[in-house]
């Protein structure tokens, strides 16, 4: 940690920017696994964000080369700057450091339409653009094509195996996960089946952001649409990537999976870039599967002599109070998809 104190990144990093009398603030930092570390620089009336990352040097030339193809389709990224030698990316003690425009603006509001459906689009745009991107030499080629059945289906193992420690400690805790046990085993069964039905070689792919949400959607003064903070990037399902992005927001209390929301971002969506009978077939499992109820209760029970009860209880409550409007949401979307390519999905 003393290593990314503002002091020595000032003086260690930023001379290689010609930067060394910047004004630093360091605004974010991780010490997991995944180290990580945000810092914003002042220099000359300009703002940047220097940001230590993750991974190591091929991974990052996957992501430079990431922001390069999009920024050269007219995708808005801020794009990585090179240091006074040209190079990608500065090396301090066995550190990356990349450095970028400071994106100012406000994140995507949620509950603004306008914010939604022009976030849509982009998406979509950025699919569009890069379904043949190719990295440059040197990079880590990332793939992430999984097979969601088989996550699925060691999920829902786990939530049978949750149902099972539930009878055996009868707690409250476990009187809860009961009460809304059928209804979040019919979603898992219902992902479950939609999921091993799809043909994965009729999936649509591209170059995926796979962190879409709104921290990473910045509208400017312009009102211009920034994508930052392409740590997770990899070429995938466009389905995943669309997926994770519907998720977020359809949960939240103020949408509350309303089907003609979803129904109008994926209308929005194929204006700019198609999707298969297969693609939705991903998609609907995706939201199907009732995420958070399966993880708060794995890890409650594969805690339960060290865990907080009272903050999972309140978790496992909190997750499960929409659950019903999640489930006739997915059958909406089912049905919707069914009457759109005229077939059935199971």
């Amino acid at each position: 940690m003393d290593l990314l104190s503002e002091e020595n990144v000032k003086e260690h990093v930023l001379p290689k920017y010609n930067m060394a009398n910047a004004d630093i603030t360091r605004i974010k930092f991780k010490d997991t696994n995944k180290q990580r570390a945000v810092y914003k620089i002042s220099y000359l009336n300009k703002n940047y964000c220097l940001k230590k990352v993750y991974f190591d040097e091929g991974n990052l030339l996957f992501v430079y080369s990431a922001i390069e193809w999009l920024f050269r389709n007219n995708i808005n990224v801020p794009r990585i700057l090179p240091t006074i030698h040209k190079e990608r990316f500065v090396k301090y003690n066995n550190m990356l450091f990349i450095l970028t425009p400071w994106i100012d603006g406000i994140k995507c509001d949620y509950d603004n339409s306008s914010h939604l459906f022009s976030t849509t689009l982009n998406l979509a745009k950025m699919h569009n653009r890069s379904k043949n991107f190719i990295p440059i030499d040197k990079s880590y080629k990332r793939n992430n094509f999984q097979n969601i059945y088989t996550s699925f289906e060691k999920h829902f193992r786990q939530l049978l195996n949750c149902s099972n420690l539930s009878f055996r400690y009868q707690d409250k805790f476990s009187k809860l996960f009961l009460k809304n046990f059928e209804v979040n085993s019919t979603l898992a069964e219902i992902a479950l089946t939609v999921s091993s039905n799809i043909n994965y070689n009729n999936l649509t792919t591209s170059l995926c952001h796979l962190d879409y949400v709104n921290k990473n959607i910045i509208f400017d003064n312009n009102n211009k649409i920034w994508v930052i903070d392409f740590d997770k990037c990899s070429i995938d399902y466009c389905s995943h990537d669309l997926s994770y992005f519907l998720r977020r927001f359809l949960k939240r209390n103020n949408i509350n999976w309303d089907l003609n929301t979803a129904i109008k971002c994926l209308s929005l969506y194929e204006e700019v870039s198609s999707l298969t009978l297969d693609d939705y077939k991903y998609i609907i499992s995706y939201l199907s599967f009732p995420q958070k109820f399966w993880k708060i209760s794995r890890d409650y029970y594969n805690n339960i002599t060290k865990c907080n009860m009272s903050s999972f209880f309140y978790l496992l409550k909190k997750a499960s109070n929409n659950t019903i409007n999640q489930l006739e949401f997915t059958i909406g979307l089912g049905k919707y998809t069914e009457k759109k390519f005229n077939t059935t999905i199971n």
